[in-house]
């Protein structure tokens, strides 16, 4: 199984969170495991909350920072790698949350990146039926990250990741 990521860092302020290359990666590469994907490729853009709220307001029509962003490719011919798409995450939005929550800001950022893999493959919660499976899955895949559950009781939000 051959996954290529390609992580850039925007926002200076990530510096503030050493590990999170490597959370990222593990979350990226326990997430697309469970879809049985062999070849893979994906990017992640670090950002902070001004450049994800520009994003957000260009492509989802909401004047607001958010916590991360999913931009999927289209499946392609079935030879070589997939292209997935781009992950987007916001410094600022996932520290504030994380504390907010009281979560190591890693579970979260794995969280966060588990909920963005699926969306770029093909997942949603804009039903009941759907926010309930995509929420299972997390679930799985983090718990096999170590991750505790961010639905149950006291982790849960108002709303779902973006």
């Amino acid at each position: 199984m051959t996954i290529e990521i390609e992580i850039a860092v925007e926002a200076p302020a990530w510096i503030n969170l050493p590990d999170a290359k490597v959370t990222l990666r593990r979350a990226i590469e326990e997430a697309i495991a469970d879809a049985g994907l062999a070849e893979t490729e994906l990017g992640v853009v670090l950002t902070d909350d001004a450049h994800i709220r520009a994003l957000n307001r260009a492509w989802r029509g909401a004047d607001e920072a958010t916590n991360v962003l999913s931009f999927p490719v289209p499946a392609g011919p079935a030879t070589g790698p997939r292209l997935l798409g781009d992950l987007v995450l916001a410094f600022e939005t996932v520290m504030r949350e994380a504390a907010a929550m009281g979560k190591s800001a890693n579970h979260h950022l794995s969280h966060l990146a588990v909920h963005g893999v699926l969306h770029l493959l093909g997942f949603d919660h804009e039903r009941d039926e759907e926010t309930e499976a995509m929420e299972e899955r997390e679930r799985a895949i983090l718990a096999r990250l170590g991750v505790p559950d961010p639905y149950a009781l006291g982790n849960r939000r108002r709303k779902q990741p973006a």
